[in-house]
């Protein structure tokens, strides 16, 4: 697809390239699981069950942390999102939008969470594996090396302003991998890009174990990031912008 036929289908990709509702990532690569999908028929948004046991990360990620971040902070994320979803349309129903704002806002922040986290979980086996083929490729022309990218995602996810993300993502518009930091789920992201890898710095994803070094966090999930299931999304970004 060259750029102008891209930009021809942009208003269809926006909402499409972050969710990918369709996509069997997971069911290939965590067993029969359908995390990826982010809402339910009647387009309201769904908390799916983890694809492995609350210790599957041990002794990198701790059951007690994971247990608190994916039920309370994504599934309250969740609960926010579908909140929000509910103001607009009664916004909407009654024909009042004074607030309508403030609830787009809110939509904004919930639901990037929901995406992101989803995205983390499946990002992350008791395995350790290392990027090859296409994606190892473009891990290459885009930065260099494999060091080099490893280098730049950390040092990007530890610097992240408060609460964040360090996200590597492929960003159609130039057929590149870039690495993002993400401020909140929502801010300092780029249009049309779509996260394949996602590191949460955010202090619930680490306080317990790591208390405040989120330095020794960001190190430690290098031993358990899937790249199989990273490649396994580079492919679906690129089967939905080709």
């Amino acid at each position: 697809m060259n750029r102008k036929d891209f930009l021809k289908s942009s208003t269809l990709f926006g909402a499409a390239a972050l969710v990918l509702p369709t996509t069997n990532t997971f069911a290939n690569n965590l067993a029969d699981n359908s995390i990826d999908k982010l809402v339910d028929a009647n387009g309201n948004y769904i908390h799916q069950t983890l694809p492995y046991s609350e210790n599957f990360l041990e002794p990198y990620m701790d059951a007690e942390t994971l247990h608190l971040h994916y039920t309370f902070h994504h599934g309250g994320a969740v609960k926010g999102a579908n909140k929000d979803l509910q103001m607009i349309k009664k916004a909407l129903d009654e024909n009042n939008l004074e607030t309508v704002d403030f609830w787009t806002k809110k939509l904004s922040y919930h639901f990037s969470s929901h995406i992101l986290h989803s995205i983390f979980w499946t990002n992350l086996t008791n395995k350790s594996n290392l990027p090859k083929g296409d994606l190892l490729k473009r891990i290459e022309k885009s930065f260099g090396s494999f060091d080099r990218l490893k280098v730049l995602i950390a040092a990007t996810a530890k610097n992240v302003d408060g609460n964040g993300w360090g996200i590597v993502a492929y960003q159609p518009y130039s057929d590149s991998l870039v690495v993002l930091q993400c401020e909140n789920h929502e801010k300092l992201t780029q249009w049309g890009a779509i996260p394949i890898l996602v590191i949460d710095v955010w202090e619930h994803a680490y306080y317990l174990k790591y208390k405040n070094k989120r330095t020794d966090f960001v190190d430690a999930l290098f031993n358990i990031i899937n790249w199989d299931n990273v490649a396994l999304r580079l492919n679906d970004a690129l089967k939905l912008t080709s």
